[in-house]
């Protein structure tokens, strides 16, 4: 008889999300998790809680703050003198909002009745999990079903090895307790610019090398391009097609050589960044006699419900196709917690939000026109700029647009994308509109509050019809 009906390997938002639903679901879980925290002991909560999403936010915030307060706060009457970051009290604060949410999914645990064990887990035949404790003991536990969900890890570049707290990955770029005068960072992408943006605010000259040609080739362009103008005025210096070739430490602190179309260049910086993407946390999680199937880049093969080659095996989250985000592997966690209590399998690929907190925050859920085009689909765009909207401008915060692309036949919503003042508050109306297969008339004919953020949302749905009330404008419309 097995020991429980699940047992999950894995204890970040898709790990412990999927074992709370399990859990509510009458199924008796365990959860099986290796994450020692920054003090030292056992930490749920994954990545995501511990060295990625919670902390990088959290950060984002005070310096936010602390910049907003010194370039803006004259203006609103607020008078200062002296200002200056306490910046080890602000990573005291990020660690006491990354204990408190910890803490609460233990919580969440003994009040599921849901089994924490505290160790590394390895699957084997026949839906055993042999557990290596802390101590390096190991115990066989056996379950009806197990749930693979180890997350992923920063991928390391063999011409920039981590050297103590001088090359780190994001997870070191969250604890330096002063501000380096210069820091590069290898990356563009999510990760790259959020850190980049904590520690420009704070005082750092920061530079940040793409090996691309393109910034932020997975955001519609005419967003991404309004992102890398704001980006630079801010004071990142951002490289594209800047190739990082070596790395050399010194007590200076690093010098880094690369390349780009001028040919070879070198800078010198007090720390560097390493933010090039993350990578599966599958190498030792199966036995090779289970004969869990990996892909090419070492991803966990599933099918469209998430279930591995194994029979009664799953995986979710990083591990598996699709982008890697917090919210995708929880609602994976959920849809699979369900499918194993009998119900249906429910999950939506074509409206996973996305978000970058920089300032602007740049948010989009669905096609773009770039994808739209290569696909030959007739749509239609309506654009509305921050600098139209009443509430953006007493913010002081009116930089940005939103962009509504639709079906030019159907009138259906495709894509929302946005760059601006708490766009990823505002991208969550059109996640909504989308899952209800809502059009541009729709929206329109929705009574949003005044003043706020989301009429600029309204504006553009209007706009995709030349409707726009605010704005003098004409659709654009491939067809």
């Amino acid at each position: 008889m097995a020991d429980y009906d699940v047992i999950v390997i894995g204890a970040g938002p898709a790990g412990y999300v999927a074992a709370i639903r399990c859990a509510q679901l009458g199924l008796k879980t365990a959860v099986v998790d290796e994450w020692i925290g920054k003090d030292g002991k056992p930490a749920l909560g994954g990545t995501c809680l511990n060295v990625g999403c919670i902390p990088s936010k959290a950060l984002l915030e005070s310096s936010e703050i602390y910049e907003t307060v010194l370039k803006q706060g004259a203006q609103h009457g607020i008078k200062h003198k002296g200002l200056e970051p306490d910046v080890p009290q602000m990573i005291k604060r990020k660690d006491q909002v990354v204990s408190e949410l910890t803490g609460g999914i233990a919580q969440l645990f003994k009040a599921n009745g849901i089994q924490w064990i505290q160790g590394r887990g390895c699957l084997k035949p026949e839906r055993v999990v042999t557990v290596t404790d802390l101590d390096g003991g190991q115990k066989d536990y056996s379950a009806k079903n197990v749930i693979l969900a180890t997350g992923s890890c920063p991928i390391e570049l063999e011409a920039a090895p981590l050297t103590d707290d001088i090359i780190v990955n994001s997870s070191g770029a969250l604890d330096w307790e002063s501000v380096p005068k210069s820091v590069c960072v290898i990356g563009s992408g999510v990760i790259g610019l959020e850190l980049g943006s904590v520690w420009r605010r704070l005082g750092s000259k920061v530079t940040i090398l793409e090996a691309m040609d393109s910034f932020l080739p997975a955001v519609d362009s005419q967003i991404a391009k309004e992102g890398l103008r704001q980006f630079k005025k801010q004071g990142l210096d951002i490289k594209l097609g800047a190739r990082m070739t070596a790395t050399k430490v010194t007590k200076a602190g690093v010098t880094i050589s690369y390349s780009d179309t001028d040919g070879e260049q070198s800078m010198k910086v007090d720390r560097l960044i390493v933010a090039v993407g993350r990578h599966p946390n599958s190498n030792g999680l199966a036995a090779p006699e289970t004969e869990l199937l990996l892909d090419e880049r070492d991803f966990v093969h599933v099918n469209d419900q998430c279930e591995t080659m194994v029979p009664g095996v799953y995986a979710i989250g990083d591990l598996v196709r699709g982008p890697m985000l917090a919210h995708k592997g929880s609602e994976e966690g959920v849809a699979v917690a369900e499918l194993i209590a009998g119900q249906s399998f429910g999950m939506n690929y074509d409206c996973i939000p996305n978000v970058i907190y920089t300032h602007p925050e740049i948010s989009w859920v669905g096609k773009t026109e770039e994808d739209l085009k290569s696909e030959a689909i007739d749509y239609s765009v309506g654009v509305f700029p921050f600098a139209a909207s009443g509430r953006a401008k007493a913010m002081d915060d009116a930089i940005g647009m939103v962009k509504v692309i639709t079906n030019t036949d159907t009138d259906k919503i495709l894509g929302v994308h946005i760059i601006g003042p708490h766009s990823s508050e505002v991208v969550g109306q059109g996640v909504m509109a989308m899952e209800f297969d809502g059009t541009s008339e729709d929206m329109a004919r929705m009574i949003f509050a005044h003043p706020t953020l989301s009429e600029a949302l309204h504006e553009a749905a209007l706009g995709a019809n030349g409707r726009a009330i605010h704005i003098a404008n004409k659709a654009k419309k491939t067809k």
